[in-house]
């Protein structure tokens, strides 16, 4: 505890006893740790937090090093969960972090057990999946945050935090809107959400994971759970965009603000 004591001690310098102590009660499920959600893990285990659940169904990529915090050459392969719960008991040994190799759907909501925690955050793309963990969240006690589309973007000053009915110029957010009015199900409460208004274009191209031209060969044996081995996302979407580590790691530390600045405030 004393090594414990000495990580934080520049926070508790600031923050004040009562308050870390409230950090470290608090229990947070992050949803999605790619380009966002492994930097809100990163800020929060920093910052005192010490109960976090982790959940991703993918293995790291080649293409994730350019933005993930734990994608490097030696942890392509490995699980993204596994791999991001070394990084952040590597920081604070005492921390809990369960690391959860899962999809997140329809079929899988009810185990996760959404009421057991005080902060959930939504870094996910799956638009379905997001819709439905977006309603999920908000009929919870628990506080939740959710990031909007973090690619095709470069201005680090155009990201900003607001509810999430007055997002304007993302094209995710008009996604999830026009889903929750077809559907005639809405959220039931308002959140807020991290978002950008800028939108650019890919100036590249390139043969990316998931695709025919797969930079990642598929393999027949690996760690984690099996019946995910070969899983991915690129193949499902219509476009692979360009994204930046800059622009993702503000998305995931003003989450990870958001949260703390609600401990604060309590």
């Amino acid at each position: 505890m004393a090594i414990e004591n000495a990580i934080f001690r520049r926070s508790e310098l600031l923050l004040g006893d009562d308050t870390m102590e409230k950090i470290a009660r608090q229990r947070v499920i992050i949803f999605g740790v790619g380009g966002v959600g492994s930097w809100c893990a990163e800020c929060l285990v920093r910052s005192g937090i010490r109960q976090m659940t982790i959940v991703d169904s993918d293995r790291v990529c080649i293409t994730n090093i350019n933005r993930q915090l734990m994608a490097t050459t030696k942890t392509i392969g490995q699980v993204k969960v596994e791999a991001l719960k070394e990084r952040l008991l590597s920081i604070n040994p005492s921390a809990e972090i369960n690391a959860l190799q899962k999809i997140f759907t329809q079929e899988t909501a009810d185990a996760f057990d959404l009421d057991s925690y005080d902060y959930i955050i939504d870094a996910i793309d799956s638009l379905k999946d997001k819709a439905l963990l977006i309603r999920l969240a908000c009929q919870t006690q628990a506080k939740f945050f959710s990031s909007m589309g973090a690619a095709l973007k470069m201005d680090p000053t155009r990201i900003k935090v607001t509810e999430f009915w007055k997002v304007k110029g993302d094209p995710l957010a008009r996604a999830l809107r026009k889903k929750f009015k077809s559907q005639g199900l809405y959220p039931k409460r308002k959140f807020q959400c991290v978002y950008s208004d800028e939108l650019l274009t890919n100036r590249g191209h390139n043969g990316t994971c998931g695709t025919e031209q797969c930079v990642c060969p598929k393999t027949k044996a690996g760690p984690g759970d099996p019946t995910l081995l070969n899983h991915e996302w690129c193949s499902a979407k219509a476009q692979i965009n360009g994204t930046m580590a800059h622009i993702t790691a503000i998305f995931g530390f003003m989450l990870g603000g958001l949260v703390l600045e609600d401990i604060n405030n309590q």
